[in-house]
């Protein structure tokens, strides 16, 4: 059993595992992305892995059958050189495992990797565990070889490590796993801190609740109190407990007079947590539908889960107007949002009457849709309540720019294109489709469905369907859940020369490539994230 102390073999083994493990971690950077954007959860992750039309498994097990044979195929042509044969055989496995690495880059993925601390020590540890995993798979070969002595064995006692990309996803969340260790009492720790630096600061909190609307309303707020007052606003849909914590430990809170916290939730009692937190001086609530059903399970719930805010609301709480009756048993200082009256909507913006304090002004802005005019009310008052007059306020709208993946205007070569991918919900997804009217020329619909919905999932994606009926081209993304999509809209009356099914969003824009001149408008409905 020499080959345990045997200098030149362990340095063998030690040289195998690392080079394996530079090229499975080369493998994994891009599903690691997937995996930040789960929020580090294994579930939703392996979700992600097995979903339908996902393909990622299946290329990796389609990279495990080339390393195999062609491992086989080289040991075998080399077997002149003797044992290292199989050491030669390797070769065509690290080239296999570089060329599957450049191809996967090539791969869209909406959920794009953010060096954050925690996702690089996650890449350090999972590195480890593949060093480890792979010099225990080449030790164990080449003692197998040891005991066995054949020769055929011999030249092909490394073709076996041609399956360790089988083991990567596992080998991810084990990883994952192991970080969680340290994440979990680290990230305590951490918004332990946020909390106490709010506690201890004078700074006024505005926190954002909703089932949709949220971003968006954060965004016009952000840029409406940014005319008078500094302010601190959690970035993109930063909306959980380490979000919030990230943008105020990372902040100087007295470099600033305001923050406002959007708050996410898919469960009872997430909302009740963020307000730990951070208690909102003033509270929003920017509508309510049955978007997470998947996880709040009930309508009663959502409303349950987002009322939480009200409880914790320490000044104001602002409503939209279709929901305020839905918490008429929370006592907080509560007001309907009304302050927008007479909406126009056309293919330049939007315009309508602001009221507030009893002064109203006539305001226009570029934003698309009766729906941004309601977001914009509910910031309006927002900004009322923390002091600017209805003057700064209609000055601020009109300086509004579009909001970045949500019903964002862009002109490319003739063509208009409607970039609301970041809208996954029903109430937007019919306000989308009613922008989308208001453009003159052809009208071009593309969307995978709608998600998270729970047992809701497969009416509203039918009804979604059925709103599509009209438009000149509809081509439906993916192939779980536009089979709903696409019966409401046959059942519905629509045409069936004018839809088409593509599997992947980039098939989608192939297609549009054919058809699109100009003058055409393009609205890219719920271009889906990675994991749904």
């Amino acid at each position: 059993m020499g080959i345990f102390v045997s200098v030149p073999k362990t340095i063998e083994c030690i040289a195998l595992a690392v080079v394996l493990a530079v090229m499975l971690s080369l493998a994994a950077y891009k599903p690691l992305g997937v995996l930040q954007s789960s929020g580090y959860s294994g579930k939703k992750f392996f979700k992600w892995v097995k979903k339908k039309g996902n393909l990622a498994f299946e290329r990796l097990a389609l990279l495990t059958l080339c390393c195999v044979l062609c491992c086989a195929v080289a040991s075998l042509c080399f077997s002149f050189t003797g044992e290292w044969a199989a050491v030669i055989g390797m070769a065509p496995v690290v080239v296999l495992m570089t060329v599957y690495c450049v191809a996967d880059n090539k791969i869209a993925l909406r959920s794009s990797v953010t060096h954050t601390p925690r996702l690089n020590r996650l890449y350090v540890i999972l590195f480890v565990v593949l060093v480890l995993v792979s010099y225990i798979v080449v030790t164990l070969l080449n003692f197998a070889d040891e005991v066995w002595g054949n020769n055929i064995f011999s030249y092909l006692r490394y073709c076996p490590v041609g399956l360790l990309p089988l083991l990567l996803f596992p080998l991810m969340a084990f990883a994952n796993l192991i970080a969680k260790i340290y994440e979990v009492p680290h990230n305590g720790r951490f918004i332990k801190s946020a909390k106490a630096k709010l506690k201890n600061s004078d700074i006024k909190i505005i926190g954002i609740t909703g089932s949709y609307g949220k971003t968006s309303t954060k965004f016009i707020l952000n840029a409406l109190l940014s005319e008078k007052y500094r302010v601190l606003c959690t970035p993109r849909s930063h909306n959980t407990p380490v979000g919030i914590a990230l943008a105020v430990n990372n902040s100087k809170l007295e470099d600033y007079d305001i923050f406002i916290a959007e708050m996410g939730a898919r469960h009872v009692g997430d909302i009740a947590e963020l307000c730990e937190i951070c208690p909102p001086d003033v509270s929003l609530i920017t509508g309510i539908c049955g978007q997470h059903l998947e996880t709040f399970k009930t309508f009663s719930n959502v409303v349950k889960a987002k009322g939480e805010i009200l409880d914790a609301t320490k000044g104001r709480a602002i409503i939209a107007e279709d929901c305020y009756d839905l918490f008429a048993e929370h006592t907080v200082n509560k007001s309907r949002c009304s302050c927008v009256t007479d909406i126009e909507c056309t293919a330049e913006g939007t315009a309508f009457t602001l009221t507030l304090g009893g002064e109203s002004r006539r305001v226009k802005c570029k934003l698309l849709g009766a729906h941004s005019a309601r977001n914009i009310a509910l910031a309006a008052e927002a900004a009322h309540a923390v002091g600017m007059t209805v003057e700064e306020i209609a000055a601020a709208v009109e300086k509004i720019g579009f909001i970045e993946h949500r019903l964002q205007l862009i002109k490319s070569g003739g063509v208009n294109i409607l970039d609301d991918g970041y809208n996954s919900n029903v109430k937007g997804a019919a306000a989308a489709i009613e922008v989308l009217k208001l453009f003159g020329g052809r009208k071009i619909a593309v969307t995978p469905g709608l998600v998270e919905l729970g047992v809701m999932e497969e009416e509203e994606n039918f009804n979604l369907g059925k709103k599509l009926v009209g438009l000149d081209f509809v081509i439906l993304v993916g192939d779980t859940l536009v089979t709903a999509v696409r019966r409401g809209y046959l059942q519905g009356g629509g045409a069936e020369d004018k839809l088409i099914v593509k599997p992947t969003l980039a098939a989608a824009q192939e297609a549009l490539k054919e058809y699109l001149h100009d003058g055409d408008t393009v609205l890219f409905l719920n271009d889906l994230p990675d994991v749904v």
